[in-house]
């Protein structure tokens, strides 16, 4: 059962990005949709080398061994994950006042990719009674003291995304929260933090 998400200050470690910081998280001089009106960022400090840190979060096949957020992964392209590969991935979403509890069916083409630096991929996700036409997500790691900064920004496009700006920057800013916390949680446990 997927229980609603707590709010970001609840979340040990993750912080959002000050207004200042949003809309300049890039990889390879690309960002999230500049004109989305769902957006949401967000950063955290990782105790575990850049490279474990970035192993962890590009190695999508394994995403639902560490995030209870994803149900199922799979890479829809062979070889190493890099511009133009394509992954499939569910994600459980509870029910709003707008929507029933579904299951959310992703597909994210990665876009831009350096090695231990960024990734950013793009895709529409499709469940019952849900859609959004487009979603961009940009990942930056950054090794500093005591580990790797990692920072990541998201915007959603679409009708049925913009029809309640609200409830769907909360629905996205929850679910990126979850996800920093267990990329946390998974890199540290790799190294013994």
């Amino acid at each position: 059962m997927h229980h609603p998400l707590p709010p970001w200050h609840a979340l040990r470690g993750a912080h959002p990005l000050p207004r200042r910081c949003r809309g300049v998280v890039e990889c390879r001089g690309q960002g999230t949709d500049p004109d989305a009106r769902v957006r949401y960022g967000t950063e955290i400090l990782i105790h575990a080398p850049l490279s474990t840190v970035f192993r962890t979060q590009t190695d999508v096949e394994r995403w639902p061994a560490w995030q209870d957020a994803v149900l199922t992964s799979e890479r829809l392209s062979s070889g190493p994950l890099r511009a133009g590969s394509v992954v499939r991935w569910t994600t459980p979403v509870p029910a709003t006042p707008a929507t029933p509890a579904t299951t959310l069916a992703v597909t994210s083409t990665v876009q831009q990719l350096q090695r231990d630096n960024c990734v950013r991929w793009a895709g529409p996700a499709t469940g019952g009674g849900i859609h959004i036409d487009e979603g961009i997500h940009v990942w930056t790691f950054t090794k500093v003291k005591g580990g790797t900064l990692v920072r990541t920004e998201e915007t959603w496009t679409g009708d049925q995304a913009e029809a309640d700006v609200d409830l769907s920057t909360q629905a996205l800013g929850a679910g990126l929260e979850v996800w920093v916390r267990d990329l946390k949680a998974a890199a540290e446990a790799r190294t013994g933090c």
